[in-house]
């Protein structure tokens, strides 16, 4: 399927929406600013909820707003999946008579997903006899998921659905969500101002700002651009994608590329594909493999370019591992200009296990 195309215009009073991108239509595409920055209103128009003047929304072949046309599709003839910040579940219904609510608006010739491969996908398999009120947060907001799984959608659109829950049920929460993302093909477009949730699941990053997009592409590129430390409020940071490989002395091991990272023990089974993200301030450099060193992680590395920072005494230097993997250290300009750090210089980058994320 080619990519979702999304042209969206909205002028009020106070507030201005233009938007023109194109998201790949596959894996996870997330939506990340402050409130009010615009992205549920961009959701919502995708979902046909609100139609926008001057605008333009296709995905693949199948073109769901036109306004220079005047062709719009309303939303129920889209073929959608839409979890709100609320799971919205019917109340009177348990959860099974939920699920078959979404699978009943499907032709049978027209279904992708079972309800028992739906259940034992979201773990709601135990809970079918249950009514939404005697569920948790974390619960229902699976139930709603599977509901909008089994209308068989060639997108699903996720509004904030972690909002409502304490961090324990989000952390838990977003297993599943990695789960679905691992095993099911459908594009998802999910919005969200945490950024645990971004660094978990994006595959493709937009990050907005007062209605317009300040930064787009795939998560680990768009996160090595300066500008990203500034949106995102807790700082610059790398995401490297590692394989776990053994549990031992209290440490977990993770494959990354040619090289080994070391971190606090985790509970994840050997063989899991792991995202690591590493601020930028919890990696520092030398310009020789430090000996009899507390810090587990010495990688070698190689200076790509260095910038200044988001304060005036620093510099956001960018290192490539031996395979590619792009990271970044962020250092005083003292300690740069110390060890006289240029691009091209063989380097090695520390980092604490207890740094990685």
């Amino acid at each position: 399927m080619s990519d979702l195309t999304i042209r969206f215009k909205r002028h009020l009073s106070d507030f201005e929406l233009d938007i023109d991108e194109q998201l790949p239509a596959q894996g996870i595409s997330v939506l990340f600013g402050e409130s009010g920055c615009g992205k549920t209103t961009t959701l919502r128009a995708l979902a046909g909820l609100e139609r926008l003047p001057d605008s333009f929304c296709q995905l693949g072949e199948y073109c769901w707003q036109d306004e220079q046309k005047n062709h719009f599709v309303p939303t129920y003839r889209r073929p959608i999946g839409y979890v709100f910040q609320e799971a919205s579940l019917f109340e009177h219904l348990n959860v099974e008579q939920n699920l078959r609510f979404g699978w009943r608006r499907i032709a049978p010739e027209m279904r992708k997903i079972g309800i028992d491969d739906v259940c034992q996908l979201l773990g709601i398999s135990d809970k079918l006899k249950r009514r939404p009120y005697s569920l948790s947060g974390g619960e229902r907001q699976r139930v709603a998921i599977a509901r909008a799984l089994l209308t068989s959608p060639k997108l699903l659109l996720m509004d904030e659905p972690l909002s409502a829950l304490d961090l324990a049920r989000k952390r838990e929460f977003l297993s599943y969500l990695e789960r679905l993302h691992n095993e099911l093909d459908i594009p998802i477009v999910y919005v969200s101002h945490a950024p645990e949730e971004v660094i978990r699941l994006a595959d493709h990053l937009v990050l907005m700002e007062h209605g317009r997009v300040c930064l787009s592409g795939p998560l680990q590129q768009t996160l090595l651009n300066p500008k990203s430390a500034q949106l995102f409020a807790d700082g610059a940071s790398s995401v490297l994608h590692t394989v776990v490989t053994s549990h031992l002395n209290g440490l977990t091991e993770l494959a990354c590329g040619a090289e080994v990272l070391r971190l606090s023990k985790r509970n994840m089974p050997i063989g899991q594909k792991v995202r690591c993200r590493i601020f930028a301030s919890d990696v520092s450099i030398t310009l020789t493999r430090a000996q009899d060193s507390s810090i587990l992680n010495l990688l070698p590395a190689t200076v790509v370019s260095l910038q200044s920072g988001v304060q005036p005494n620093e510099v956001l230097i960018r290192l490539e591992l031996a395979d590619k993997t792009p990271l970044l250290a962020l250092l005083s300009r003292y300690s740069c200009e110390h060890l006289k750090l240029a691009p091209k210089m063989s380097v090695w980058a520390q980092i604490k296990a207890v740094a990685i994320l």
